[in-house]
């Protein structure tokens, strides 16, 4: 095989492996992580049970995977954010219901002792709240407004945004997810 065919094998290979975390994003949305099954996913790109365990061995590899794709598209560059960018964050998310179910879901589940995503969702949050963190005391520096610290804010900070998240989830005509983010930040001390 030349070093061409091989580059545009592993392209098809890529591109294949994309299809199908896309195909799992969306059955876990409709059906969660334990109700979705490897067969369900592969009937959704046209392959075999079989062929998809050809690009990931075991449910738990796929659903890595997923997380980690959906992380790709929140990333800021340098890990950087800033009250403007986690506003404009809020804003992205209140367009794409479908992502933001499927991570409400995935989290949820991932509670539960020996769920295959608690670990993924442990160090997640762990690095969400020194980011966020970071983010407070480069605003504000030690002390936010109120007095807290940044690290005291930081857990306030994500749940807030994941606790809108689910309440825009159940009932997005009630529930103004972007609205409801600048008001927590103007409690924070912003303007």
């Amino acid at each position: 095989m030349s070093y061409g065919d091989a580059m545009a094998t592993r392209t098809r290979s890529e591109e294949r492996r994309a299809e199908i975390v896309r195909a799992a994003l969306e059955v876990i949305a409709e059906r969660g992580y334990r109700g979705a099954s490897l067969a369900a996913v592969a009937e959704r790109v046209g392959l075999t049970q079989q062929g998809l365990l050809h690009h990931f061995p075991t449910k738990e590899a796929l659903l890595v995977a997923v997380l980690k794709e959906r992380d790709q598209w929140d990333a800021v560059p340098d890990g950087a954010w800033r009250s403007d960018l986690l506003v404009s964050l809020v804003e992205y998310n209140a367009m794409r219901p479908g992502i933001i179910q499927t991570f409400a879901a995935l989290l949820g589940e991932s509670v539960t002792e020996g769920h295959p995503a608690r670990e993924f969702f442990t160090r997640r949050y762990t690095a969400v709240r020194a980011g966020m963190a970071s983010a407070l005391r480069a605003e504000y520096g030690e002390r936010l407004p109120s007095g807290l610290t940044p690290e005291r804010a930081a857990p306030l900070l994500v749940a807030v945004m994941d606790g809108l998240q689910y309440q825009w989830l159940l009932d997005p005509e009630s529930v103004d997810m972007p609205a409801a983010f600048r008001d927590f930040l103007t409690l924070l001390g912003e303007d």
